[in-house]
């Protein structure tokens, strides 16, 4: 689908894009874009733009994909909170990576706040360090560090070290 150019120079061999993408054929590279995973609006858009030869024609496509619900900015936020706790990242992790993506936060707003993140943090605390509590400074500054580059609080990190167990969280 896409078109490349090659052309020999006297040292190296380079490849150059060449825009060809109009009509149907930019419309079916974007359902095949969509069909491997989810993009958001942004991402979309640059990454069709990248073969399109008018930028007014892939803007008017991707608000079609939208209005069908191809192209959904929701979907793909929540996609992304699945994948970033799967992986043991916090709030402040997670909205960071959705502003990167040029993703409105307010679409797992309430997902942020529903989701129990001290549980997460004391579960990603002990798979690391285990279940002992640390009373060198040093190791303990190694688990508020790795906690704090995860994306948790302060508030929940200090507590989090603090616990002998899930249980002692909540008093």
């Amino acid at each position: 689908m896409v078109y490349k150019k090659r052309f020999k120079s006297s040292t190296t061999t380079s490849t150059e894009e060449v825009k060809t993408l109009t009509g149907s054929k930019l419309r079916s590279y974007a359902y095949a874009l969509l069909a491997k995973r989810e993009y958001s609006k942004a991402d979309l858009t640059n990454k069709l733009l990248r073969f399109a030869c008018d930028e007014n024609e892939v803007l008017e496509l991707i608000e079609q994909l939208i209005d069908m619900n191809y192209q959904s900015d929701e979907r793909f936020a929540k996609q992304i909170l699945r994948s970033q706790m799967t992986q043991g990242q916090g709030p402040a992790r997670i909205k960071l990576k959705l502003k990167q993506k040029s993703v409105n936060v307010d679409f797992i707003q309430e997902e942020l706040e529903e989701n129990d993140w001290l549980i997460q943090a004391y579960q990603l605390k002990v798979r690391k360090f285990g279940t002992d509590i640390e009373h060198d400074q040093k190791k303990k500054a190694k688990q508020i560090r790795f906690l704090q580059y995860r994306g948790y609080s302060l508030d929940i990190i200090f507590k989090v070290i603090a616990a002998e167990s899930e249980e002692v969280l909540y008093e």
